[in-house]
């Protein structure tokens, strides 16, 4: 008897440790234009609730001081996959549209396309907006050849979603390479009375364009369907998997992104009119993926990450006036700015084998840290040539007690403004517009932004010059060799151009 308790023993002991050396699943959840204050965990006079996004923060750890490497779209998303900032490509400023060689070349490693031969299985579902090569060009398209440079590219095995924003055109649901129904139909944006300042994309579609800035559209295509959709093939996707293998799921919503289109279930919750209805019905769909989880009985050895590209839709100022929900919470500016409302996000990571439940983080990150945190997590070096400005925070969610100390961060705005953050201190620097001078905010004491401080330190504002312009010459952030930029300096550079620091 005492021998057969010995190897049940062992043999517990022996499946735990096989089990705890397991790779993973990982799944990124992002959302499009959430502000750090959409999430009622992190605030709470949020005039409505988001319990399952706040669950993954309350099952895991909560990062306060968590950004995305732009405050748009397409650089968000580049930064985020590829470890790399993306004003280091030929993209200085804004976003692509549908149609565009892709941000991502061929020959750049991606998270995905890492962890597919590290022996995963890859899945990309929703918005991609880094650029497609579609068949023929508008009105002489062929849908009957294959779409290129696009996510099955990129190192996902499976793709189901759309190219890019809704605003942008060639609306339809791709399975892969080819749309289900072709966006052979035209459309235009039309009045959204539900919403402030916004649009839909809704029937009826035209056989014919009527103005050269017609959106290219399929006959099934619907706006308010996405959330839907995506969540139904994501949840596909995961139950139909090999089960013999991990996998990776990046599942990239559209919401709370315009048009502001909650369903009818949905109406008539919270307190923040149309937007807050539509933040309840993402939260929702986040909630059908954590439960799909604990029903494929995987949810111990799942990381699931959750964040959003960049702040909120400048709407933010006439929801604040109108419901008094900060989508920006109590920092400056949103979407497009290079103040902490613009890039300071919402990020939460849950990984229940790893992570103890409840736990909080004030250490600045940055998206393009995902890259260097997943390597650490599976154990397997990135070439020195990729990820060039990620710096893994895995100490940060295994080890409370840590001292690590993250190098500097790059922020950078839609218009191409500059600034860095290191420890307490954010240097912004002067911009093309002569009203756009160098600023210094400490923001340990002064998060708001409010008071500029940079006549009382000096050395900070040299020193911090002075870093700033090594990262961006030097080609990366994180330790390795020095890389090369896609392009020479530009004239966004202002202070390396006038002063050669």
């Amino acid at each position: 008897m005492r021998f057969i308790f010995v190897i049940w023993v062992f043999i517990l002991v022996l499946s735990n440790r096989i089990y705890s050396k397991e790779n993973p699943n990982i799944i990124i959840i992002y959302t499009d234009d959430q502000g750090y204050g959409d999430s009622s965990l992190l605030n709470p006079n949020s005039k409505f609730q988001t319990p399952n996004i706040d669950r993954i923060g309350k099952e895991g750890i909560t990062f306060t001081d968590a950004h995305s490497p732009d405050t748009v779209c397409t650089p968000s998303r580049y930064g985020l996959l590829t470890g790399r900032y993306s004003w280091r490509t030929q993209l200085k400023r804004g976003v692509f549209g549908a149609e565009h060689p892709c941000l991502i070349k061929n020959n750049r490693l991606t998270i995905a396309s890492y962890l597919q031969s590290s022996g995963y299985q890859t899945a990309m579902v929703g918005k991609w907006h880094l650029g497609m090569d579609f068949p023929g060009t508008k009105g002489n398209r062929d849908w009957s050849k294959p779409t290129k440079d696009m996510p099955l590219d990129k190192g996902f095995d499976y793709f189901w979603g759309i190219p890019a924003s809704m605003n942008y055109g060639v609306l339809a649901w791709f399975n892969g390479r080819h749309p289900i129904n072709p966006p052979t139909l035209f459309t235009r944006k039309k009045p959204n009375k539900i919403a402030i300042s916004d649009y839909r994309i809704k029937l009826p579609y035209e056989v014919k364009s009527k103005a050269p800035n017609d959106l290219e559209v399929a006959k099934d295509f619907e706006d308010d369907k996405c959330l839907t959709f995506f969540t139904q093939k994501a949840k596909e996707w995961i139950q139909s998997r090999n089960k013999n293998k991990p996998f990776f799921l990046y599942l990239s919503y559209t919401s709370p992104h315009k048009p502001v289109i909650p369903l009818a279930e949905f109406r008539g919750k919270g307190k923040a009119g149309a937007y807050g209805e539509f933040m309840i019905e993402t939260d929702h769909h986040v909630g059908e993926i954590l439960e799909t989880l604990d029903k494929e009985n995987i949810s111990e050895n799942t990381m699931v990450i959750f964040s959003s590209d960049n702040g909120p839709e400048n709407t933010w100022g006439e929801r604040a006036k109108k419901y008094n929900h900060q989508s920006n919470y109590t920092f400056r500016g949103g979407k497009r700015s290079i103040y902490e409302g613009g890039h300071r996000v919402p990020f939460f990571v849950r990984w229940p084998i790893k992570i103890k439940s409840g736990q909080k983080s004030n250490a600045p990150i940055c998206q393009t840290d995902i890259f260097a945190t997943i390597a650490e997590v599976i154990d397997k070096k990135i070439p020195t040539q990729f990820a060039e400005d990620s710096n893994s925070f895995f100490q940060e969610l295994t080890d409370r007690d840590s001292k690590e100390f993250r190098p500097a961060i790059i922020h950078h705005s839609s218009s191409g403004r500059f600034a860095i953050r290191e420890g307490k201190w954010k240097l912004v620097m002067e911009g093309r517009k002569k009203s756009e001078k160098r600023e210094l905010y400490d923001l340990l004491n002064d998060p708001k932004e409010q008071t500029n401080v940079i006549r009382d330190h000096p050395k900070i504002n040299s020193h911090l010059t002075k870093k700033i312009s090594a990262i961006i010459s030097n080609g990366r952030s994180s330790p390795g060799p020095p890389s090369q930029n896609d392009t020479p300096p530009w004239n966004d550079l202002v202070w390396m151009k006038d002063k050669n620091n």
